[in-house]
């Protein structure tokens, strides 16, 4: 489709925009089983909700307005349409729905399972194809050896054959382990929900999301994980286990290779029907992220940008994001602008680093194309906490660095006089790494040269807020009687390449 518009009508500027083609919607006969109508009308009508907002990915628009009709004909809600969320699609976007007054979200496509806390939600993943017995021959190919433990991951889009690929592999296979799709809204292991009500338990006797029949360890021990649970033997490791995972390359696989490092990963993907060794060099990874560790070590100034107004407990992370952040003697600002980009944080170059709170799919963000590096909380923990040691262990789940949470560290206690100092990978220097409490707390914020210590010599305090106050615009907080009042004065005309005033050459 092509639009046309004109500026003063000399020149007329030419739009094109994709539309997506019929054939790309599902078809009539299929929206009930795709998207699980029967059970989401069940889900509004059981619960009694009255205005429901039903959350779609860009590329699941398409079939909205089919989905929307099947189920005003089946319940007496009022239905919102969210098409536009405005962090990441895989995260529930309760802050639109709220604006909605709406009383629950049926969140379609895929997941990132981050639990929410604000409103009840409902998951309808859909069911995009997979040839279930190319994948099991995928898998036996990658798997000769039948005494292999191996877990099988999946894309929340493709769940719905795990339990028919199990009933194909177990037989076969001692030690498999499949996982079964838990949202964990309330941060425990137990609970495995699809629609924030009611939880499911896995029975003792049944394989699903456990070892095979023919394990017959006395006890076992649950894992949970990003919305997947499994349950190992009690006497292994997770890093004992080779992982299968069904999907395309996607952040979701990214997110498992980073967490599961010292894990091989095999890969089936059910478009071109082929499964692989995944052959993505995860030390070359993780060296490139203890890069962004030694740009956090250098920074003085930390944007912190809230990239998630939904998952649980990201208020409590900026929280203490701020608070090891001003125990290392660094400077921290919080911005929250919604959807990333270079030009957004190109208004702040003061700011030597940022780091990014978001769920664990989209927080390895990749910031090549940015002026400043954007790094995760668990980076920024490594670079300021002098406690916690770079060992490759990789933590994409910010809540887990939390106090009471499995991978907190507490930070030490000031048992030394002075600053304490270190080496530079980057630059060569020598940089301070803490601040003794007093220092942090009365740091001047001028930008005149003070004395730090005998190592450092002298250097220049930085500081973001002498920089802003250099500035004509400083944002949009109100100064009532500190501003003068000025008459209006007219302003530029004509477009960017050339105003008026300018002339031309």
């Amino acid at each position: 489709m092509t639009t046309t518009f004109s500026d003063d009508g000399s020149k007329v500027i030419q739009r094109s925009t994709d539309v997506l083609e019929t054939e790309n919607r599902t078809s009539s006969r299929e929206i009930d089983v795709v998207y699980e109508t029967e059970r989401t009308c069940s889900f509004i009508s059981d619960h009694g909700f009255k205005k429901v907002a039903l959350q779609f990915p860009d590329e699941l628009l398409i079939d909205a307005s089919a989905i929307i009709s099947k189920l005003e004909k089946n319940t007496n809600a009022k239905l919102f349409i969210l098409g536009d969320t405005s962090y990441g699609s895989c995260c529930v976007d309760e802050v639109a729905a709220e604006h909605l007054e709406a009383d629950s979200i049926i969140h379609y496509g895929r997941a990132c399972l981050s639990p929410s806390i604000r409103l009840p939600v409902m998951y309808v993943f859909g069911q995009k194809p997979v040839d279930v017995y190319q994948c099991a021959a995928s898998f036996r190919a990658l798997y000769p050896d039948k005494y292999t433990h191996v877990i099988i991951l999946c894309d929340v889009i493709y769940s719905y054959v795990l339990e028919e690929l199990r009933q194909l592999l177990h037989p076969e296979y001692e030690h498999l382990v499949d996982s079964v799709i838990c949202s964990d809204r309330n941060g425990t292991t137990d609970p495995c929900r699809t629609d924030g009500f009611h939880s499911e338990s896995v029975d003792p006797g049944s394989t699903l999301g456990s070892c095979s029949h023919a394990c017959n360890q006395p006890s076992h021990q649950v894992i949970s994980k990003f919305g997947r649970r499994f349950t190992i033997c009690a006497n292994s490791d997770v890093k004992d286990y080779s992982m299968f995972y069904i999907g395309q390359e996607s952040l979701t696989l990214t997110n498992f290779m980073m967490t599961w490092n010292q894990c091989s990963f095999c890969s089936f993907d059910p478009v071109k029907g082929v499964g692989r060794q995944e052959t993505l060099n995860v030390n070359r990874a993780l060296m490139k992220r203890y890069y962004m560790i030694e740009r956090a070590k250098d920074a003085q100034v930390v944007g912190i940008l809230v990239g998630t107004l939904g998952v649980a407990d990201y208020l409590s992370t900026i929280d203490h994001l701020k608070w090891i952040v001003k125990q290392a003697g660094k400077k921290s600002y919080t911005f929250v602008m919604g959807k990333l980009n270079a030009a957004k944080l190109a208004n702040f170059l003061e700011v030597d680093i940022y780091v990014l709170v978001a769920c664990p799919e989209n927080s390895l963000l990749d910031s090549s194309e940015f002026y400043r590096p954007v790094i995760t909380p668990y980076e920024m923990e490594v670079a300021c906490n002098r406690a916690r040691e770079w060992t490759g262990e990789y933590i994409t789940d910010f809540r887990d660095l939390l106090p009471g949470s499995c991978c907190h560290v507490e930070f030490p206690d000031e048992t030394f006089n002075g600053e304490e100092t270190d080496v530079s990978l980057i630059t060569g220097g020598l940089r301070a790494t803490h601040l003794p409490k007093s220092e942090w707390q009365n740091k001047a914020s001028s930008t005149s040269l003070i004395h730090r210590n005998d190592a450092l010599a002298v250097t220049q305090s930085h500081s973001a807020a002498s920089f802003l106050a250099t500035r004509s615009w400083q944002g949009l907080e109100q100064k009532r009687g500190e501003t003068p009042v000025s008459k209006a004065v007219e302003g530029r005309k004509g477009i960017a390449i050339a105003y008026e005033e300018e002339g031309t050459s």
